[in-house]
């Protein structure tokens, strides 16, 4: 009697420690709280890592240890919705993610494995940030001040190997700088730089450097004050500032 008494107890332990090694491995459900998830720049990127459009290569899974499949719900401590997305084997495929005031932090569309398009915005519902990618790449990028207005755009060739115009916008409206390609073979550009009251700073030619990491001033370059007076001009050779 006393040997199956210690053969049941023995199986029985060995069952409750599978059980419990089995529960260790499947992911317990979470839930958030704002303030740990929203960073200050990017607001909530946790998901970015699931998407594998802009390079993410990391799953997730159910709460039966799966790779999730079709639409799946996170949610903040307090019960409001955080994220909604639709996932094939634990990556995100299309997804919204919302702040705890039940606004839309963000949309996320990833239609092939080359394109991602992805509409970030403020806790009060304002655009914040919108990014293109062309296979993983953020091919064209455009930022918007708290306010609405234009703050940044950045629009490359879809290998990224140049910049086709770069933008950006001083916080009342005025442009604060522009360069837009003008020769596409010699990557050669034309740069104009602005005074926050929209007189024009500086302009002149600008040029991809040999090894295609910078841009660089080239040519004739004329200079104002912030009156648009007293005009001066430099003469720079990208030829020589990328030969160093």
């Amino acid at each position: 009697m006393k040997k199956y008494c210690y053969i049941f107890f023995l199986f029985t332990c060995i069952k409750i420690n599978a059980q419990q090694r089995f529960a260790d491995q499947v992911p317990q459900i979470k839930r958030y709280l704002q303030k740990d998830i929203v960073d200050s720049v990017e607001g909530i990127k946790i998901y970015n890592r699931l998407i594998a459009a802009i390079g993410g290569d990391s799953v997730t899974y159910n709460k039966a240890g799966y790779n999730k499949q079709g639409w799946n719900e996170d949610f903040y401590v307090s019960g409001k919705l955080l994220h909604r997305g639709y996932y094939i084997d634990g990556q995100a495929i299309v997804f919204k993610n919302f702040f705890e005031n039940g606004q839309c932090e963000r949309t996320v569309v990833n239609p092939d494995p080359l394109h991602c398009n992805i509409d970030i915005f403020y806790e009060s519902g304002k655009q914040r940030r919108q990014i293109n990618y062309y296979n993983g790449l953020p091919q064209k990028r455009y930022e918007f001040y708290s306010n609405g207005l234009p703050k940044y755009t950045e629009e490359n060739e879809k290998e990224m190997k140049y910049i086709t115009l770069k933008k950006s916008w001083y916080d009342n409206g005025q442009v604060k700088d522009v360069m837009e390609i003008t020769d596409l073979k010699n990557k050669k550009y034309n740069q104009k730089t602005f005074y926050e009251n929209g007189q024009i700073k500086g302009e002149g030619p600008v040029v991809l450097s040999i090894d295609g990491k910078s841009y660089v001033k080239d040519g004739t370059w004329n200079f104002y004050d912030s009156n648009g007076k007293n005009k001066r001009s430099e003469k720079y050779n990208a030829a020589k500032l990328t030969s160093n």
